[in-house]
């Protein structure tokens, strides 16, 4: 197995990773020019540049220890590969490696979606405040379409699983955070508990992303969704579970300044037109015609999914800091979530009421 892995583009052999690309697309020419993106801290994204000037994308595991079962590329790939067969916003994959000869990690390769990812507010100020509007809006009415996929129609009922999806992420994230916490944080198990006997039965099953934000949509100039990234988390269950986490990582992208433990260097959705958290869940609402009582509840499962996952990301930094330049910042994040959740958990009848 090789181990020449490049300082640039660290996680690849960039020589036999060229030999790869050469050999299964048609499509692209060497030499290639191999450029780390995105914001994210969890699986590793590379543009790959042709002689002419294309691009495509190469997504791969995080270096150093990982989780069995975690940051399964393959499984992106197909979960992808289905989608876009039907049109769904995603980049159209276009091949995948399980050979660990190559890299030393299975890897696949897709589309680049030309647009915009609304990281900073320099980008966003870009937008006027109507089409931030509107781009607030489309995400959660993308959401809504993703949720009304028939998902054995699609090739994707494999991804049922017995028991409700709150049972499993409960058991799998109480799991993820024994096994990625670097100190004891009682709140994280208290909530836990708090969560498992308060837990919602499941009125309907749908797609669910995982991990839906706006760092992971891809926008045209005139704010509409034209692709939406980061499907690793992807499962079928309960729907609200997705709008839980896109109110929560929403007030997050808002809330950045000034605060030295924010998961999202600016607050990007504080500029002016971005809607509210509430006006997204009615948006929602409106769109994909669900009730959206006891949402609250979703919220504070998000706030410590995202804390636990959180941990993990700076797990993965103190095992191999290429992972993520930032996420040595993040560690005093954790707490804050997990305090964010209680506080949702707390007001969910309250919060219900105002969302509806």
């Amino acid at each position: 197995m090789t181990t020449d892995l490049s300082p640039r583009a660290p996680g690849l052999n960039e020589p036999a990773v060229t030999g790869w690309l050469e050999r299964t697309l048609q499509s692209v020419e060497p030499p290639f020019r191999f450029t780390r993106i995105g914001e994210g801290q969890s699986n590793l994204t590379f543009r790959v540049e042709d002689a002419a000037g294309r691009s495509v994308v190469l997504r791969r595991p995080p270096l150093g220890e990982i989780l069995a079962s975690a940051h399964d590329v393959l499984r992106e790939h197909r979960i992808l590969s289905c989608l876009s067969a039907v049109g769904a916003p995603v980049p159209r994959t276009l091949a995948a490696c399980d050979d660990l000869a190559v890299t030393q990690a299975p890897f696949f390769v897709m589309e680049h979606v030309d647009g915009t990812i609304l990281g900073r507010v320099s980008i966003a100020e870009r937008f006027d405040p109507p089409v931030r509007t509107g781009a607030g809006r489309g995400l959660a009415e993308t959401l809504a379409e993703f949720h009304a996929l028939d998902v054995d129609a699609i090739g994707l009922g494999d991804l049922k699983r017995p028991g409700s999806l709150i049972e499993r992420q409960l058991r799998r994230w109480t799991r993820q955070w024994h096994a990625s916490k670097t100190r004891e944080l009682p709140l994280i198990d208290q909530l836990a508990e708090q969560l498992e006997v308060r837990q919602p039965d499941e009125r309907e099953s749908a797609l669910v992303h995982g991990d839906y934000h706006l760092l992971n949509t891809i926008l045209g100039d005139d704010g509409r969704v034209r692709a939406v990234l980061d499907w690793e988390l992807c499962t079928v269950g309960d729907p609200l579970a997705d709008v839980g986490l896109m109110l929560a990582y929403w007030d997050e992208h808002g809330a950045a300044a000034g605060r030295a433990d924010a998961l999202f260097r600016e607050p990007v959705t504080a500029l002016a037109g971005f809607p509210s958290a509430a006006d997204l869940a009615d948006t929602y609402a409106r769109a994909s015609g669900r009730d959206l009582a006891g949402i609250g509840y979703w919220v504070a499962f998000a706030y410590w999914k995202i804390a636990i996952i959180v941990e993990g990301v700076y797990r993965r930094w103190l095992n191999d800091p290429t992972n993520g330049a930032d996420a040595g910042t993040l560690r005093p994040a954790v707490g804050r979530l997990a305090e964010n959740a209680r506080a949702a958990l707390a007001g969910d009848d309250e919060l219900s009421g105002e969302l509806n």
